[in-house]
């Protein structure tokens, strides 16, 4: 390594190498930066890697169910094309499927359709929705939906109730997006994407998994409220229910926070909060224990959704816990 001109330092390439590569004085070499603070020089511009690609083969005896698998599995894993063959009989079936998929997931579209063969293409830039992104929008849109959901069971609102149900396919697709990029860092060659950077990656798709866990409860609790909403409920048994919903949102908002902030205090306080949230679910069992029938599986099934959501948003003030401590040396 030398300084030249007070300012510039000068590398010298071994011959062998600059004889291999074609290159001669005067010619452009190219320095590409990596996350772990290395550089790679290159003889000419990096090519961009061109899409990975999956095949399946559509028999007779396929179901949509998995088909529909398949192809989830394929984007997860970060195949920028898939393309599905069939026989020509199958075709409709085929186009119906992946049509259904390329509305429940980001990115994938439909680039090329024949009587046998049906080819899809992943179109998302992951710079576009960052897995920070995708986490705080699951975020908000599962917290609006536990709301909603006590909501709809207090007024007997059915179409809030549908609409509760519903956004719960939007949180799916983030959390597809986001086990997506996972798995692509961690396929990706050495030198581009650092540890810590993985890690994070890690903490991010065990994070999504919890919200979506979250967010499934509270379509349970929507489509419980269905049940319900022709039936008076006692005014104690609602504000119970209320008090417990608002508690577990009160930990699923300081964990997530908390995970944001890096702030092992309020991760604390979350996980603290539980047991105090666990004795209102208790006390609740007992209250619809009185229940009979219909009424009593539907409100068991409330009180344990809302019991569960609060135990999934401890599990992430947990893990904003060890990300802290391991981002922090200094920590005591």
């Amino acid at each position: 390594l030398q300084l030249t001109g007070g300012s510039t330092y000068v590398v010298s390439l071994p011959k062998p190498w600059i004889v291999a590569t074609g290159l001669r004085a005067g010619d452009t070499v190219f320095l590409d930066s990596m996350a772990d603070g290395s550089l790679t020089v290159l003889p000419r511009p990096a090519e961009k890697a061109p899409p990975r690609k999956k095949v399946f083969e559509v028999k007779g005896a396929e179901t949509r169910d998995h088909l529909l698998r398949k192809l989830i599995g394929a984007y997860i894993s970060g195949f920028g094309i898939i393309e599905i063959r069939s026989k020509p009989e199958e075709a409709p079936f085929v186009r119906r499927v992946t049509r259904e998929f390329c509305r429940m997931a980001i990115g994938p579209e439909i680039i090329e359709e024949t009587r046998t063969a049906t080819v899809i293409q992943d179109l998302s830039d992951p710079a576009e929705l960052s897995p920070e992104k995708c986490l705080r929008r699951m975020y908000m849109t599962v917290r609006a939906m536990l709301e909603d959901a006590v909501v709809a069971l207090k007024t007997r609102d059915e179409a809030l109730a549908k609409d509760v149900a519903q956004r719960d396919e939007e949180v799916d697709r983030l959390y597809w997006l986001v086990a997506k990029q996972h798995h692509l860092a961690h396929v990706a060659p050495p030198g581009s994407a650092d540890t810590v950077a993985r890690i994070g990656l890690h903490n991010y798709r065990l994070v999504a998994k919890l919200i979506e866990r979250v967010g499934d409860h509270a379509q349970r609790i929507a489509e419980a409220s269905l049940l319900v909403r022709e039936r008076t409920l006692d005014a104690k048994l609602l504000k119970e229910l209320e008090g417990a919903s608002s508690a577990s949102i009160a930990i699923f908002d300081q964990a997530f926070s908390a995970l944001a902030s890096q702030d092992i205090d309020l991760a604390n306080e979350a996980v603290d909060a539980r047991a105090p949230l666990q004795k209102m679910i208790d006390g609740l069992s007992n209250h619809v224990a009185a229940k009979k029938g219909e009424e009593l599986l539907a409100l068991a099934m409330i009180v344990d959704s809302v019991g569960r959501a609060g135990s999934y948003a401890t599990d992430i003030a947990e893990i904003a816990i060890n990300s802290a401590v391991a981002g922090d040396e200094t920590t005591q």
